[in-house]
């Protein structure tokens, strides 16, 4: 791919950073942007990171392709003088604390103060927890996804680890292009305290956040023990699994209809989802029985048909070798390190239809020392227009559209609501977004209010041509759109980026789907769950690696981490538009992110076929696992990474000569959570308590940090707690998180104010139905 199609290029980004930033960089250079990677002479720690085959180290290989390696001792003032060199002339930094410690940051500000700089920790720099070792699993122990991922009755199961430092990554390389994009507005960087706790906690399946259309308006209070997950039932078919997800009205009678229409379920009481779960046991006999002998992809195919949204679940291994990832080009045989080649994700994002991804492999040991090498030459770019300023809102005067519906699309407009843009949600009254609904007609819920705070909405009929005109008017003094449904579906209303595009040249838009586009599942429905099913992660979420039932049925993922990824993207190819003027059309699907994330496992599983499965509660670490404390359904999980950790943990707990699981078991069983986590932190071992949703706001390293601050609506007759998007940045103004809007709220005023109707035309649109007010 040619360098002037990429969305980065001449950003230039340092890496010397843990793996969360390594990881993150790798995001920005797929992106386009000049990477180097400044390692010590004998390499970097993480090229040791397990698994290890034919001397390249998997993880390392694969957060580490698209960049070149220089070698700098940071024990020696020549490799200090010429790391410092470099990242003086960089755009970006990852670091961990020791390595900023090493080059003296504050030193290089002195005369580069436009650096950013993103400084990559388990917990943050301050906080009662800043010392604390970490696993991708007591991150999610700390996080709240794992109370409630597990069987009902049954102890709690951790979800596969990759999740947590999948959104870690995201989240830093969000706030690093955040960044970028106010420095070139102001002229000045800043230094960000990048929290991989607070990530996993506001980035993964938030406690306060969207929750998605199948838990919109619950009451926010959670039990102990594990929820019913019974939303996304697994059935066995002749040959594997497939994955059910009926919601709406019509999903459920093309059920009906598949299933020959039974008298007994004819009522039409059973079109509301409460009625269905009520009567599982009679109604699941009868799936089970219709799908038992029809193999998944037949039932897949006949689903399609009937608008039923099903997927088979697949193993990470079947989703690396399915058709539709082959000719997507989501999955490609390709070289990763040298002399390693193996089928591997290789992207999730296309711009302008060219797929951003995996380039060049992981480099070899570097050969090249810091101080006797430069960055490429770059030109000043020829268009700006990122007007610089004293705004301390990165995307203050950015126009965006929002089509988005459900969690995607709440979470990637928001993104940019939260900074400063003027997102306008446009909404259809004959197609409502599925967030809106609530269990007893209440105006709005909780889940619809934090994933649209700081949006207007637009009442408008884009299936009219009077809506389509008013559209693409308003496209014309806009600058993104984004969309989360079908491929074709933009084409198919009219307003496909052809059309956009030809009425603004400049315009970003941002088409997501569940499944890639160029690939044979490209019409199918999708859902995080099926989505979940069909890559791989839901096989992986289970308690034994022989078990039928998995048990990521009540978590929202990708959702959240693939909307951070769209932001992401969007704020990339607006930077490309700050040099050449020209919009851009991006394309991705939550399966390839899903992928992307899991590239590690696949190149594993590539290499070594048949070798990844679940892990359940022990874990890939030495030791692991989860253990009972005192109290009622109280947990935690504790970890040893290395023989030294193994033998330090045996100590603490006074193993003796018992097993240590065992021994680890009588030593947290008369013990709070709490006291575990501190007892063994002090010990230098990672442990952490199992916290609850609620328990976040009480979490002290949570309050010490500000991770949340609140959000009132008037409607909801409550203040919520919300996500503080500031929180992480040195230098960084938001205003106050305003509340989500009524469908239609904001018509008049935008339509008047931004598209200069008069009194007369707004009203006999209004009469005929093309646009809308609550």
């Amino acid at each position: 791919m040619a360098a002037a199609e990429l969305l980065l290029t001449g950003v230039r980004v340092a890496d010397l950073g843990d793996a969360v930033g390594e990881a993150a960089a790798r995001l920005l250079a797929d992106l386009g942007a000049e990477t180097l990677k400044i390692e010590p002479p004998e390499g970097a720690r993480t090229r040791n990171d397990e698994p290890v085959i034919g001397g390249h180290s998997l993880p390392y290989s694969v957060r580490n392709a698209n960049k070149s390696a220089l070698a700098a001792d940071l024990s020696t003032p020549e490799g200090r003088a010429g790391a410092q060199a470099l990242v003086a002339d960089a755009d970006i930094v990852f670091l961990s604390p020791a390595t900023a410690d090493a080059i003296v940051l504050e030193k290089i500000r002195e005369t580069s103060p436009g650096l950013v700089a993103v400084i990559s920790s388990p917990f943050g720099l301050t906080g009662p927890r800043r010392d604390w070792q970490a696993t991708g699993r007591t991150l999610l122990a700390l996080s709240g996804a794992m109370s409630r991922s597990g069987r009902p009755g049954a102890p709690p199961l951790v979800p596969p680890e990759q999740l947590a430092t999948a959104t870690a990554t995201a989240h830093a390389a969000w706030l690093a292009l955040v960044a970028y994009t106010q420095r070139m507005r102001t002229g000045w960087g800043q230094t960000i305290d990048l929290s991989h706790h607070e990530a996993v906690v506001t980035g993964l399946d938030p406690a306060f956040g969207v929750q998605g259309s199948a838990a919109a308006g619950r009451s926010g209070k959670f039990r102990r023990g594990r929820p019913p997950a019974d939303s996304y039932p697994i059935y066995r078919c002749a040959d594997g699994f497939v994955r059910l997800c009926l919601l709406s009205k019509r999903q459920w009678r093309g059920m009906f209809g598949w299933l020959g229409e039974p008298a007994e379920f004819a009522d039409p009481a059973y079109d509301s989802i409460t009625a269905r779960v009520a009567a599982a046991d009679r109604l699941e006999l009868l799936i089970e029985a219709h799908f038992a002998d029809r193999t998944a992809a037949e039932l897949v195919d006949e689903a399609a048909t009937r608008g039923v949204p099903l997927a088979q679940v697949l193993s990470l291994g079947e989703a690396l070798a399915a058709d539709h990832f082959t000719k997507a080009g989501t999955v490609a045989r390709t070289e990763v390190a040298p002399g390693l080649t193996a089928t591997v994700p290789v992207g999730y994002l296309a711009s302008d239809g060219q797929l951003l991804g995996m380039r060049t492999p992981s480099p070899e040991l570097p050969t090249r020392t810091a101080s006797d090498s430069a960055w490429t030459r770059r030109e000043e770019p020829a268009h700006q227009d990122l007007t610089p300023g004293t705004d301390g809102s990165p995307f203050a005067g950015l126009r965006v559209l929002d089509l988005g519906v459900i969690v995607f699309g709440a979470e990637a407009g928001r993104a940019f609501a939260d900074l400063g843009a003027d997102v306008i949600k446009v909404e259809s009254r004959t197609y409502p977004d599925g967030l809106r609904q609530t269990r007893h007609g209440e105006a709005m819920n909780a889940s619809f209010a934090w994933g649209n705070r700081g949006k207007r909405s637009l009442g408008l009929d884009l299936r009219t041509e009077e809506g389509k005109r008013l559209f693409i008017d308003l496209v014309r003094r806009s600058d993104v759109v984004l969309s989360n449904f079908k491929p074709g579906t933009l084409d198919s209303l009219g307003i496909g980026f052809a059309t956009l595009t030809a009425a603004n040249p400049g315009i970003i838009v941002l088409e997501s789907s569940a499944f890639s586009a160029d690939g044979p599942w490209a019409q199918r429905l999708g859902y995080g769950p099926l989505v979940r099913a069909a890559c791989g992660v839901t096989s992986l979420w289970k308690y034994a690696a022989g078990d039928i039932a998995s048990w990521d049925g009540v978590t929202v993922f990708p959702d959240h981490v693939a909307a951070r990824l769209g932001a992401l993207s969007v704020a990339a190819a607006l930077l490309a538009r700050s040099r050449d003027g020209r919009g851009r059309h991006l394309q991705m699907a939550q399966s390839d992110v899903v992928l992307h994330q899991l590239a590690d496992l696949a190149l594993l599983e590539s290499l070594r076929p048949g070798s990844v499965d679940a892990v359940g509660n022990r874990g890939r670490e030495v030791f692991g696992g989860i253990f009972a404390c005192a109290g009622d359904d109280e947990w935690c999980v504790v970890e040893a990474r290395t023989a030294e950790e193994t033998a330090a943990l045996r100590a603490v707990v006074g193993a003796g000569e018992w097993d240590l699981a065992d021994a680890v078991a009588a030593w947290t069983a008369v013990r709070s959570p709490a006291e575990v986590g501190d007892e063994l932190q002090r010990h230098r071992l990672p442990a952490a308590p199992m916290l609850r949703l609620p328990e976040l706001l009480d979490d002290p390293q949570l309050a010490h940090r500000g991770t949340y601050t609140t959000l009132d609506h008037p409607l909801l007759g409550q203040t919520l707690p919300a996500e503080d998007p500031s929180a992480a940045y040195e230098r960084l103004e938001v205003s106050g998180l305003g509340p989500a809007p009524l469908a239609g709220a904001d018509t008049e005023s935008i339509c008047r104010e931004l598209l200069g109707l008069d009194e007369h035309r707004l009203a006999g649109l209004l009469d005929r139905g093309v646009v809308f007010v609550p």
